[in-house]
């Protein structure tokens, strides 16, 4: 007799791979990766280099040690890595991208049980633990420069202009481009755009979650400040990187559309909130680390009923 295996939902079938579709979304990020080197200068090649090389070490090395099936081909260490290195600021020390690397693969992806088992996303909880230890750091951004030449100084993000209340300098061209202050990976919104309608094309990711987290987002500062401020604020910040890498994420995110549509709501007003009414002038990381928990409970309300099932009553 032919045994069975079974396993916990969701029981989806698709031809993609993990290491294919890893692979898709590594090509995706590349755009990001490129036009974070020419603004900030080669040092940010070094730190995206150094951020994928700890990911894909540590992965080895803790599935080595406690002896199980070393999956690091199949390249999701890769994109831990790439998202790290995109989520810093282009002249944080070497230690700063070690210690987060090592905190994304070993204690919030591994001891999980690995790839599918994590509750929160291995990046933005890394990325918050290290913001929340050594925030100095990680709110310390260098000026774009531009021409791969590297620029010490630092100021202050578009974020930090636009949430004081005045447009100041920030300017639509300059954040879409990516001449602006901020981490890495996250100022060239063409980039980043290019990347997310390359996953949308290839059927990666799904259009629920970017466009509902980004449309929320965009309605609540239409309301609060008006359009211009609105469009400012979709481009500043990681509310971009953050709608089609990190939110998409298969494993911490609803299954069903009507859920992905809910979870991305709620990302877009819990940016919303914190970017608005808090001291920190970034939410989008926070935003989805506190979805990631909520994702559970979105998967089960929005669950679709069996065929045939009779409603109890009493």
């Amino acid at each position: 007799m032919q045994k069975l295996a079974v396993t916990s939902s969701p029981h989806l079938r698709a031809k993609a791979s993990t290491r294919s579709i890893m692979l898709d979304v590594c090509i995706a990020l590349i755009p990001a990766g490129v036009a974070g080197c020419y603004w900030f200068g080669l040092r940010a090649a070094l730190l995206i280099a150094l951020c994928v090389g700890t990911c894909v070490a540590s992965e080895w090395l803790y599935q080595v040690i406690t002896k199980q099936k070393v999956t690091v081909g199949d390249f999701s260490a890769v994109v831990t890595g790439l998202l790290l290195a995109y989520n810093l600021p282009a002249n944080a020390p070497w230690w700063i991208a070690v210690i987060g690397s090592f905190l994304a693969i070993v204690l919030v992806k591994q001891i999980f049980g690995g790839l599918g088992c994590n509750f929160m996303n291995p990046t933005l909880a890394a990325r918050a633990i290290l913001f929340i230890s050594w925030g100095t750091i990680m709110a310390s951004y260098p000026v774009a420069s531009g021409n791969f030449v590297a620029d010490a100084a630092t100021g202050a993000t578009a974020l930090a202009t636009i949430n004081g209340g005045s447009v100041g300098n920030v300017t639509i061209l300059n954040q879409f481009i990516g001449n602006c202050g901020g981490v890495l990976g996250e100022t060239c919104k063409a980039a980043i755009l290019l990347g997310g309608i390359y996953l949308l094309l290839r059927g990666v990711i799904s259009w629920h979650i970017p466009v509902s987290f980004i449309a929320t987002a965009f309605i609540c500062y239409l309301i609060k400040d008006g359009a211009e401020i609105a469009l400012l604020q979709v481009l500043s910040g990681g509310m971009l990187l953050g709608a089609f890498f990190m939110a998409t994420d298969y494993v911490t995110s609803p299954v069903t559309n009507a859920g992905k549509i809910i979870f991305g709501i709620g990302c877009g007003f819990f940016l919303f909130v914190i970017r608005a009414f808090a001291s920190y002038p970034e939410g989008c990381s926070f935003a989805i680390l506190f979805m990631n928990v909520v994702a559970p409970l979105i998967d089960k309300l929005c669950a679709p009923k069996a065929f045939g099932e009779v409603k109890k009553h009493g």
